[in-house]
């Protein structure tokens, strides 16, 4: 599974922010011609995004952009213009359906061959927005091999249902965990909606760990304060980690005295809890391996 713990939307018509985007620390730099962006300016922000995706990437930068949804029409010429080797993948708002991702795979693959690209190499993540998309999900997740996430938009759901939006969050809990359970259910990550209260850090915080105990791998920014407290929320805790290493040296000592379970403070030991041990030893290995590659610290 990829590392996608921060993603953060820069509008793409706004080039004094794609620079400060150069020396955001988030997994994926998300330009976006989508919500941010006045439709007079939709264009205009194509133009802008194709001259600072190329800089973003060759600053270390994985650059995503987010397109509007197929119903404006405005797909294809987005992609057109923005597909090339220095863009790690491309989101699309408000699909609904498997379908929906084929008609995206099918303009997405001829760009791809025509940029001289191997199969599968542009990434997408998909917006789960709707009644209809929650309710297509499962298959959703499963459609395209170049799917690596599948991203929960709040918002655009609620509104869609037709009720209020409230900071507790009662009203989208199910949909929320069912986003999340069809990510893992298809081996990719889970990407949690934004918390737009940017000026309230502990909110944040409790929205990322509410979603972190839903399942969810990471979550979408809005503001470059955000960042950080996502990266942390997403990652394992240090407690964590040396418990899952003590955890995994004591399995080893009974492995080699034939034991199947052992006790370790007083708690049974056995599969189920080695397996949770390994898989956040994997992904602390994860984390240092993509940034050490990017050169982050």
């Amino acid at each position: 599974m990829e590392l996608l713990r921060s993603l953060i939307f820069v509008p793409g018509n706004r080039a004094n922010m794609l620079e400060r985007a150069l020396g955001f620390p988030a997994d994926i730099i998300m330009v976006d011609l989508e919500d941010s962006v006045p439709p007079g300016e939709k264009v205009a922000a194509r133009q802008v995004a194709s001259q600072w995706i190329p800089r973003l990437s060759q600053a270390g930068q994985r650059v995503m952009v987010r397109a509007n949804s197929l119903d404006t029409g405005l797909t294809p010429n987005e992609l057109q213009s923005l597909i090339s080797s220095d863009l790690y993948g491309v989101s699309v708002g408000k699909t609904e359906s498997a379908s929906d991702l084929l008609e995206i795979e099918r303009l997405i693959a001829p760009l791809e061959s025509g940029a001289g690209l191997a199969a599968g190499q542009i990434k997408l993540i998909p917006w789960i927005e709707s009644a209809r998309a929650i309710v297509n999900v499962n298959e959703m997740a499963a459609a395209l091999d170049r799917t690596v996430g599948i991203a929960f938009g709040a918002e655009d759901f609620t509104n869609d249902m037709g009720i209020q939006r409230t900071d507790e969050g009662n009203e989208v809990y199910h949909a929320r965990c069912t986003v999340a359970i069809a990510a893992r259910a298809a081996g990719i990550a889970s990407l949690d909606s934004p918390y737009v209260a940017f000026r309230n850090p502990e909110g944040l915080r409790a929205d990322a760990g509410a979603a972190r105990q839903m399942g969810y791998t990471g979550k979408f920014a809005i503001h470059p304060s955000q960042v950080e407290s996502i990266n942390e929320m997403f990652s394992p805790l240090p407690e964590d980690v040396a418990y899952a290493r003590r955890v995994m040296e004591a399995w080893q000592e009974a492995e080699s005295s034939g034991r199947g379970s052992l006790a370790l403070d007083d708690k049974m030991v056995d599969v189920p809890v080695v397996k949770r041990a390994q898989n956040l030893l994997a992904l602390v290995d994860e984390i240092e391996s993509q940034l050490a590659s990017r050169g982050r610290q």
